[in-house]
């Protein structure tokens, strides 16, 4: 048997499958292009020549569009990205106390006590340090972000980067450039402001202990890894699946769920087969004026997502 996890996000789309030891059987990363839908259908068609539904003990989702992957899949559980990634986390090691997560949008910290979330922040307005960003810069500077860890180990002299703004940062960026200073000069400053950026605002006023975590898309970044290290004079922990960790934590949760309930809702991979479109329309009930997303799967109406009040989401379509 077999826990299905899927993180939708507003990059990517990540599915991951554990055995029943709750190791990592099968991982795809698949890019959202503001299209969750398309997105995990792909990764079902992947998947369906392997597995079958009955091999399937529980399905969990999580990230921005977790309720429309569970609604689509048969969710047994859907949890927020700061939950799920605490669980994939402490599965791992007991005595994470801070986890840093970087996905390709947003940013996260978490800290854990006794493998309990006590507190937790996120940064979701500017784009600094995100993957987004480090992407672009590397395409700018026409360097492969794989290689950003190696350019910022042989700097010698780091250039001093605005890195409070993403606008800023790349405009001074730029401007270095301009002035002469190398790559390898640009990029570790540029690791040195992103990390400086989020321990002065995402991270702020946290206790950031040992043992620490760097999770999500950006821990792939040594430069981004090295520069953490230096300011805060720990080891910094990338685990193996750092990438997969919300889809992981939204497999073991839900596994959890199914072990209470006896039963799993999961509805198998031939939704991949299925062909799916959306209308949106605007309740005028009330003064809210909520704007409606209704699903049709082969031309029949699924159910509605949108609304503050329930009125749409809490029964299936008219």
């Amino acid at each position: 048997m077999y826990y299905l996890g899927v993180d939708v996000g507003s990059v990517s789309t990540d599915i991951v499958i554990l055995d029943e030891g709750y190791k990592v059987k099968e991982k795809l990363y698949l890019k959202t292009k503001g299209k969750p839908i398309a997105a995990i259908q792909e990764g079902f068609f992947r998947l369906k020549s392997k597995y079958n539904k009955h091999q399937i003990a529980a399905a969990g989702t999580t990230g921005s569009g977790r309720g429309i992957a569970a609604f689509l899949i048969g969710g047994d559980a859907i949890k927020n990205e700061i939950t799920a990634h605490a669980v994939a986390a402490t599965e791992i090691d007991k005595e994470v106390s801070t986890i840093i997560e970087i996905g390709g949008q947003d940013s996260k910290v978490i800290v854990l006590r006794n493998g309990i979330v006590v507190d937790f922040a996120m940064n979701t307005v500017c784009a600094a340090g995100t993957g987004s960003f480090l992407d672009r810069q590397a395409e700018r500077l026409e360097i492969p972000i794989e290689s950003f860890g190696d350019y910022a180990a042989r700097s010698e002299f780091p250039v001093r980067i605005a890195g409070r703004c993403a606008v800023f940062a790349e405009s001074d960026m730029i401007h270095k450039q301009q002035l002469g200073c190398n790559d390898t000069d640009i990029i570790r400053g540029l690791c040195e402001a992103l990390v400086s950026n989020y321990l002065n605002n995402v991270a702020k006023g946290k206790e950031i202990k040992s043992k620490i975590f760097f999770q999500g898309g950006v821990a792939a970044n040594g430069g981004m890894k090295t520069a953490f290290e230096n300011v805060l004079k720990t080891e910094i922990y990338v685990p193996e699946h750092y990438n997969m960790m919300g889809a992981i934590g939204a497999a073991l949760i839900a596994a959890s769920e199914v072990k209470k309930s006896g039963f799993t809702k999961f509805k198998g991979f031939d939704i991949a087969d299925s062909k799916f479109s959306t209308i949106n329309f605007e309740c005028k009930d009330c003064s809210n004026k909520c704007e409606i997303i209704r699903i049709v799967e082969n031309m029949k109406n699924l159910g509605c997502f949108g609304d503050r009040c329930g009125k749409w989401s809490n029964k299936m379509a008219i």
